[in-house]
């Protein structure tokens, strides 16, 4: 099996999607290279996944037009678009042995029974099952049931394969297991595959590329380093892992370096382009270091939670000027709730982004 002949890449211009008055994107415009792996990212009811039925073809684009493959599929359903989809549910025949379930769309198109067989063994053995073809999927736990939804979409060679959710229905160690084996897959087929996730973590993990959404549009695209080091916005820097948005002055702007004072504190930091009229500042609570409280320190606070997790320890620490959550992981002291301290900021760890 060589998908990576096929990948296809993915093209919305203006795209609409309107449920009577409801706007469920509104005009989206996305250039998607073949190959990679793009998640859609953002919370529930921001358009993500209503995109992504798009791209099936179990929604039809009330304006605008979407190719796949450099072919025009606008108006073309689910049936005639090369396109693969692992549902939530993962939409398993209980009647049917895994190997039912992965040849039936071949069987349904009717591909010659040999090349059935060994196309099918093929995907089940590109999923870690093979041997499994005999049971049923009630025989199988969450993560391998997964896997069959996988491999009977890729069985059928796709441009694109589109997951939806797919690791919801699991435990959180076993998602970590299974997104280790889906980004596995797709960069030995070299197959474009559409993610969608309401999960950070998930996305940072396997992505090539995401595309952040909010309110039926696009809020960010980026590589997972890109959109947690260079957010655009005040939500991105909240949504994409955990930060600390608070305000603060700019004093001064000279050759692409912004003064700012944080409370009585001064930084420097490197920005790109003009600064937003309204910014706010971006502290990641890793690039805080405590220490013990000194009468000379920049910034000083009070511990008002500690929670020790192994492998750091999060704090909570009230400040003249806001309370500012940091995690500790170098694990070598530890300050108990009431503890007065100093904080130090990484300047070359932060940035502004527009409110």
């Amino acid at each position: 099996m060589n998908a990576s002949e096929k990948a296809g890449s993915i093209r919305f211009e203006n795209v609409i999607k309107n449920y009577g008055q409801v706007t469920a994107v509104k005009d989206l415009s996305l250039d998607l290279e073949p190959g990679k792996l793009i998640t859609l990212l953002g919370p529930s009811g921001c358009g993500k996944t209503t995109t992504l039925r798009l791209i099936a073809g179990l929604e039809m684009a009330s304006a605008g037009s979407i190719f796949v493959g450099g072919k025009d599929v606008t108006n073309l359903t689910a049936t005639y678009r090369n396109v693969s989809m692992v549902f939530q549910s993962y939409a398993l025949f209980p009647h049917m042995s895994v190997f039912e379930n992965v040849s039936y769309g071949l069987k349904v198109s009717a591909v010659p029974s040999a090349e059935t067989r060994e196309r099918a063994q093929d995907a089940l053995a590109m999923v870690g099952l093979a041997g499994f073809g005999e049971r049923l999927p009630s025989e199988l736990s969450g993560g391998q049931q997964q896997r069959v939804a996988v491999a009977r979409a890729i069985v059928l060679e796709p441009e694109v394969l589109l997951l939806d959710e797919p690791l919801s229905n699991l435990d959180a160690k076993l998602r970590r297991s299974v997104r280790e084996d889906i980004r596995a897959i797709q960069q030995k087929l070299g197959i474009t595959v559409v993610y969608v996730t309401h999960d950070q973590e998930e996305a940072m993990a396997v992505s090539d590329q995401i595309i952040v959404m909010r309110n039926a549009g696009i809020e960010q695209i980026g590589s997972p380093r890109d959109l947690y080091l260079q957010p655009v916005s005040a939500f991105i820097a909240d949504f994409i892992g955990d930060a600390n948005v608070v305000d603060c002055d700019i004093s001064d702007v000279k050759d692409g370096i912004a003064e700012i004072q944080f409370g009585s504190a001064s930084y420097r930091i490197a920005i790109e382009g003009e600064i937003p009229t309204q910014s706010r500042l971006v502290i990641r609570p890793e690039t805080i270091r405590l220490s013990s409280y000194s009468e000379s320190c920049r910034i000083s606070g009070e511990v008002g939670y500690a929670a020790y997790l192994g492998n750091q320890v999060q704090y909570t620490i009230h400040t003249e000027l806001t309370d500012l959550f940091v995690i500790d992981n170098r694990m070598d002291g530890y300050f108990p709730i009431g503890s007065r301290v100093s904080l130090d900021l990484d300047d070359s760890r932060l940035c502004l982004v527009e409110v």
